[in-house]
């Protein structure tokens, strides 16, 4: 099922998220004694980001028993101005209690077919044979896409493999994202979305356009929008 929550303006948004994610936490951490989420990239979720790390939402959160992963990531070294994981480590990471061991970046340094592998097998390692995402935090681009399944790439086809590496052609560029096989195994997938911008893309979404975002139907979990009156177009 799909929930849609519309808040007036991107500051509410940011506030709406990281409420959800902190009870997405809580109560993960009280039935199996964990969490394990996946962050997403881009703009927008900085700002939810920042607020999960003061003092109001993050002493809510065991965060020793976080473990924290990406939705996808830029084939470029961890402190670059483009990374994924540099992002969320400046605005979020660094200011909690989370242990490194715990925090499970894509190695953008390696190369795309490489940091899939290790993904995978860093995925693996941790969630178990029949294991599952806790939390899911996804965007949506203009063209559809969400992590780093792109319309008409290879990645948005793959029914068996957890990761892939997928070169992006009108990027020029290689990504490692998760697989619908993956997002849609979560409990809970959580679209961000905010401005003016993305209202042409959910208008299509919502006219039954076959994009990736329209892709993304969790098997047994739950499916939110997140969105600011903005984007919504009210």
């Amino acid at each position: 099922m799909i929930y849609t929550r519309v808040f007036e303006e991107q500051t509410a948004l940011a506030r709406g998220a990281a409420e959800v994610f902190v009870q997405a936490a809580v109560g993960a951490i009280a039935q199996r004694r964990r969490f394990v989420v996946a962050l997403s990239g881009g703009s927008t979720p900085r700002s939810t980001y920042e607020l999960l790390s003061s003092p109001e939402f993050a002493s809510r959160v065991d965060w020793p028993r976080v473990h924290i992963f990406w939705g996808d990531e830029r084939m470029v070294p961890p402190h670059h101005a483009d990374s994924n994981y540099r992002m969320a480590l400046e605005s979020f990471l660094a200011k909690v209690a989370i242990p490194d061991t715990q925090i499970h970046r894509i190695r953008g340094e390696l190369s795309a077919e490489e940091a899939a592998q290790a993904y995978a097998a860093d995925l693996s390692a941790t969630l178990g044979i029949g294991g599952r995402f806790d939390l899911i935090l996804l965007g949506l681009g203009s063209d559809g896409h969400t992590a780093s399944l792109f319309p008409g790439t290879s990645a948005v086809q793959e029914q068996v493999a957890p990761v892939a590496a997928v070169y992006v052609e009108r990027l020029a560029a290689w990504r490692v994202t998760l697989t619908l096989p993956t997002i849609n195994a979560t409990r809970s997938v959580v679209f961000l979305i905010s401005g003016s911008g993305k209202r042409e893309t959910l208008a299509r979404m919502r006219a039954g356009e076959r994009l990736p975002a329209t892709l993304i139907r969790p098997d047994s979990g739950q499916l939110l929008w997140l969105l600011d009156r903005e984007a919504f177009g009210i």
